[in-house]
Formats: structure tokens, C-alpha cells, sequence
């Protein structure tokens, strides 16, 4: 039996242990997915060791970033996005201690297929950016290769991300208003913390609003929710989940 996981830390929740655990089961493959909470990504060495049948694996929160080093190689794509959220893992048979990973990252492709369909042809768009992280960096891409100026937002401006940072506090009226999709790229409002959101002024938000959450527990987090109080459109991260775990699995079989 084959088996997958996910890095990461914490783990509360996963959607990708039940999406393939349900794909495995509803197309007869024999494996498995585990999810394996690391507190220090030195431990992924623990993690491809003693599991001698893992074949990929799945990166999240905090350690999109911090795996590369522990990588062979790395797709052009994913080094180019500076983050990484699938690893192939391809082993030397009869040598329990060769083993050579490849880092991908699939989020850039789920998030620009799930975004894509919500813009309208002949708007001006330009986008915010809630959070610096690995997520955001795939997400900024994403936005570069579809011709969509974007910003980061940061509690602070002391990250040197092109120079593009404006911090929560200069979130003008004007600002709200000549960015017309917002995305939070950040784990705020994630079960359990169902009542927190992205501290914006949501007051300036309008029906030419674009809301777009990468987080997809709960359904509709409050920061969708105050979006849709203004008329805003909006959209939670399960589409893109779905869509980067099967580009994952493309990738793991290939």
C-alpha cells in the first residue's frame, strides 16, 4: 500500500486527508493518507525514513518556505514562487536511506483557476494581499501572470516583499477603493477562531468588490461574510484546495 500525508503545524484540521482518503476509496487505490503534525521541520527526515512507502506529500502552514532546504531539487515554477506545497518522494530500491525529493507548488495553480472565472472582461482590477506567508507568495504570481497589480498587507512594512507592503493601518477609503479584489492569505478566522477576521475597514467595501479566502473552514468565514453585508462577490479556498490536491496527485503518479 502507497502512502501520502501532510507536513505541517498544527494540524487541526485537514481537508486533504479526507479528499484522498474519499478519492481512494471511491476509485479502488490501495493507499493511505496520514497526516503527519511536525514541530520542527528537521522531523521530515523522521517522517520519509520511517515511512518507507510514502510517495508524496503535502506542505502547509508554517512550512511552505522552510522545506526547501531539505529538497534534491525544485520545480522551475515553485522556485520561482519562493514556496513549496507538494513533495514527490522517489526512493533507490533495497537502500532504506536513499531517498530524493522534489519540491512543486500546485496552490498557484488552484488558486488561478478558482480565481479566474469570477473577473469580468474590461475591468481594472488590482488586488491586496492579507499576509506574507507561503500561501501569499503563490497567490502573487498567480495574480503577476494574469496582468493584476497586487500589494501585500502586513501588520508591518519591515518585509522587503518588491517593495509592494502597505500596512493595515494605511488601508484608506481610497485604497479600498482602487483595489477591487481583496484575499486573505492569512490562517485569521480558520476554525475554531470562526468570530476573527483581517482588521480592514469593510465599511468602504462595495459591490465591485472581489473577496476571495483561502481558508475554507469555516464555509463562509466573517471576513466573507462582512464582504457579502456590502454587496461584495466572494469565494472560500475549497475550489482551489481541490484543485491544487489534483494536480498534486498528477504529480505524485507522473
Amino acid at each position: 500500500m502507497d502512502t501520502y500525508g501532510l507536513i505541517g503545524f498544527p494540524l487541526k484540521h485537514s481537508f486533504s486527508a479526507g479528499f484522498f482518503t474519499d478519492k481512494f476509496r471511491k476509485e479502488n487505490i490501495d493507499a493511505e493518507y496520514l497526516n503527519f503534525e511536525i514541530e520542527d521541520i528537521l522531523d521530515i527526515r523522521r517522517v520519509i525514513l520511517f515511512n518507507q512507502r510514502l510517495k508524496g506529500l503535502n506542505v502547509t502552514i508554517p512550512y511552505k518556505e522552510k522545506v526547501k532546504p531539505f529538497l534534491n531539487k525544485i520545480s522551475a515554477e515553485a522556485e520561482k514562487i519562493g514556496a513549496v506545497n507538494v513533495i514527490k518522494v522517489i526512493r533507490k530500491p533495497g537502500d532504506m536511506y536513499f531517498y530524493e525529493l522534489t519540491g512543486y507548488n500546485t496552490d498557484y495553480i488552484g488558486f488561478k483557476d478558482s480565481l479566474t472565472p469570477l473577473l469580468k472582461p474590461g475591468v481594472n482590477y488590482k488586488a491586496l494581499i492579507l499576509g506574507t506567508g507561503g500561501a501569499s507568495k503563490a497567490v502573487s504570481q498567480a495574480l503577476t501572470d494574469i496582468d493584476i497589480e497586487w500589494s501585500y498587507v502586513s501588520r508591518s512594512k519591515s518585509k522587503n516583499n518588491k517593495g509592494r507592503v502597505i500596512s493595515y493601518s494605511e488601508l484608506s477609503q481610497e485604497i479600498m477603493h482602487t483595489h477591487n479584489i481583496i484575499i486573505n492569505a492569512s490562517p485569521v478566522g480558520t476554525f475554531p477562531e470562526i468570530e476573527s477576521c483581517p482588521d480592514i475597514p469593510y465599511n468602504h467595501l462595495t459591490p465591485e468588490h472581489i473577496l476571495y479566502d483561502l481558508v475554507y473552514n469555516p464555509e463562509e468565514t466573517m471576513f466573507l461574510r462582512k464582504g457579502k453585508e456590502k454587496g461584495a462577490t466572494t469565494k472560500n479556498g475549497l475550489e482551489m484546495l481541490e484543485l491544487q490536491a489534483l494536480a498534486a496527485w498528477e504529480i505524485w503518479n507522473s
